[in-house]
């Protein structure tokens, strides 16, 4: 066998722990940003949270710029409207607040907002982040309000084509925020729905990073122990929102997520998004919905794999006892079983099949994900 070969990139500065959410001006220092703008999403714009966030960056002379017009699956609309609010207000960095939303589209102003090219010439195919004027991205700041996406220590945003209603992967190394801040007691006031949504959504990129057949064995550890972590924890999350150690736990379980599937991911996401795409579904709860038949679908490829996870975990040495884990937990949250529980129809099959098999994660799937087996999968899951 021949020496592996591969390309490796790990995160960025997190300041993590209970409060620390007061740091942010000096985080702002840290980054070079003297007149952020807060991107959120409009959910959160008008909760205490967003409300005390602003006052401390206030406090610091740093003002309280806020752009909220942010959809749950962000599009190339509301990243236009961004770019013109950072333009307009003179802005140097943003504070990129909130879910996944939030986040993703708070990156991508910051990164399209010294760009003259269209976004979509900057997807993540090949080298084509090389097309972008690195001296002209702006640096931002990373704050999750959720513990699902891990958006926080990403280099790449998502963002919905409008017209076409195809997610498309934006990346660019300068995408990565200069400083994270996680703090748990910004989580507590998460509706239970978005708990179970977003944790399962941790779950899901640590199962797929895990399964994932490309070389990365650091990625593949992290991605084990965060599944780990989400076993333990979002039970506890999900029952006792004020249960700061869980909370902190699934904080760091989300971030392990997203660093993890640099390894890759696969046919859980390659389903997802195009339903959220086309259906405008919350993402994680949709990752959780299709995740048992996917795991069904690859079960030749990663039987053992998936054994050694359990014994890990402590519930079991086989695949039936992950999968029964994973029933375990989708039932514990209160996931719909179906995908038509969340208005999903069977009537645009053959257009989810087509975009699943050309989404970038699909190509991360253990088994080939032909036309025919989505197609399969998705009459199953809806």
């Amino acid at each position: 066998m021949s020496s592996p070969t591969a390309n490796w990139s790990y995160p960025t500065a997190i300041r993590f722990g209970a409060g620390r959410i007061k740091e942010l001006p000096q985080a702002c220092a840290a980054a070079g940003i003297e007149r952020p703008l807060l991107v959120t999403d409009r959910g959160l714009a008008a909760l205490p949270i967003t409300a005390a966030t602003l006052d401390i960056l206030e406090a610091a002379g740093l003002g309280r710029a806020m752009f909220s017009q942010v959809d749950p699956n962000p599009t190339d609309v509301n990243l236009a409207a961004g770019v013109d609010a950072f333009r307009a207000g003179g802005h140097d960095g943003v504070i990129a607040f909130g879910g996944g939303s939030g986040l993703d589209l708070g990156k991508l102003v910051a990164f399209q907002a010294g760009q003259t090219r269209p976004v979509w010439d900057f997807e993540d195919i090949g080298d084509w982040w090389t097309r972008a004027d690195a001296s002209a991205i702006a640096p931002n700041i990373a704050v999750p309000t959720t513990a699902g996406t891990g958006s926080e220590v990403g280099r790449a945003g998502v963002v919905t084509n409008s017209q076409s209603h195809v997610k498309k992967v934006i990346f660019h190394p300068k995408i990565l925020p200069s400083v994270v801040i996680c703090d748990p007691e910004l989580t507590v006031g998460m509706p239970k729905p978005i708990t179970a949504g977003t944790g399962l959504d941790a779950f899901a990129h640590c199962l797929e990073a895990y399964c994932s057949p490309f070389y990365h064995p650091m990625s593949q550890g992290i991605a084990l122990e965060g599944m780990r972590l989400v076993k333990e924890y979002l039970p506890r999350a999900y029952a006792d929102g004020s249960d700061i150690e869980a909370r902190a736990h699934m904080m760091s379980a989300a971030a392990m997520g997203a660093v993890a599937f640099q390894k890759g991911l696969g046919g859980i996401h390659a389903l997802s998004h195009p339903v959220g795409a086309v259906y405008n579904t919350h993402h994680g709860t949709t990752n959780a919905v299709v995740m048992p038949a996917v795991l069904r679908f690859n079960r030749e490829a990663v039987e053992d794999r998936l054994a050694a996870a359990a014994a890990y975990l402590g519930v079991g040495s086989s695949f039936d006892a992950f999968y029964d884990l994973a029933l375990r937990l989708r039932a514990e949250m209160g996931i719909p079983e179906k995908l038509r529980d969340l208005g999903v129809g069977t009537d645009r099959i053959d257009e989810l099949a087509a975009m699943a098999i050309v989404d970038p994660t699909a190509g991360g799937n253990p088994v080939e994900l032909t036309l025919d087996a989505a197609k399969a999968l998705f009459h199953e899951v809806i």
